[in-house]
């Protein structure tokens, strides 16, 4: 099953390491540590800020002066996204926003209700946006990830989601809790997926579809397909940020980019 659309199928680890440094033609330098004179680091997610962008459905995380924006399209039942999350990039890139490197806009996808059935994806972004009014949505986003359930399951009850609301520190109180059972958010997650599918080719949106899941943009540049598989490689997309902090014009050039023939597409 397609979950993550090109992300998921560009996933050729060996392949991919070769191809991330081939494609994008530099020297990858690790470690996206605070440079001198830079503001002091957040200790915790709990400190970074959070916000409701103005257009409604895109939520910001991080410092908004930070050099890099990581905009990442998301589908909370995906085992794809799950991955780039748990054991992938996320940890890096969350560690970048600590350090005041990289700021992340979220949009919260829910078309897997659609495909598989169930309401998982839209409960688990309603959630999501009432952490985010209480400023916990960072936390909490983290926590859903961690536990998140098999995607056929469709396990993001409104209990369960009541249930890890208390491994975040003040998050589950009345109103939250009025929040998740009412899908008080139920506009913003209807818009929300609108946000995802207009992402997507002339092609998609015809169809009523966005990218797939993961999809990331940074710095407006969205990340070739060919090098996709960076995005669960925990070492090389914390390169891939230092890269882009460093070398900004290079990266701007892949915004055209077109990917490369893929050799299975002829037999070989």
């Amino acid at each position: 099953m397609v979950h993550g659309g090109r992300f998921a199928a560009s996933r050729r680890t060996a392949r991919v390491v070769v191809a991330a440094t081939a494609v994008l033609g530099m020297s990858l330098v690790a470690g996206c540590g605070q440079r001198q004179g830079d503001p002091q680091p957040y200790a915790t997610l709990a400190q970074a800020p959070e916000r409701l962008a103005a257009d409604g459905t895109t939520i910001m995380v991080g410092d908004p002066t930070a050099e890099i924006k990581v905009h990442l399209y998301e589908d909370m039942r995906c085992p794809v996204c799950e991955e780039f999350e748990v054991t992938g990039g996320g940890p890096a890139l969350l560690e970048a926003v600590l350090q005041r490197e990289a700021r992340i806009n979220y949009t919260l996808a829910s078309f897997l209700d659609d495909r598989l059935g169930g309401s998982g994806s839209k409960k688990a972004a309603n959630a999501l946006r009432a952490a985010l009014e209480a400023g916990k949505f960072a936390e909490y986003h983290e926590v859903l990830y961690d536990n998140q359930p098999e995607e056929e399951v469709d396990g993001f009850t409104d209990a369960r989601l009541l249930e890890l609301a208390e491994q975040v520190d003040g998050l589950r109180t009345p109103a939250f809790e009025s929040a998740v059972k009412t899908m008080k958010y139920r506009a913003f997650v209807t818009a929300s997926e609108r946000a995802y599918e207009r992402v997507g080719t002339a092609e998609e949106q015809s169809q009523g579809q966005g990218p797939g899941t993961p999809t990331a943009v940074i710095n407006d540049v969205k990340v070739p397909e060919d090098i996709g598989g960076v995005l669960y490689d925990p070492v090389l997309f914390t390169e891939l940020l230092e890269l882009i902090r460093d070398r900004p014009g290079e990266w701007q050039a892949y915004k055209d980019y077109q990917p490369l023939p893929d050799p299975e597409d002829y037999g070989y």
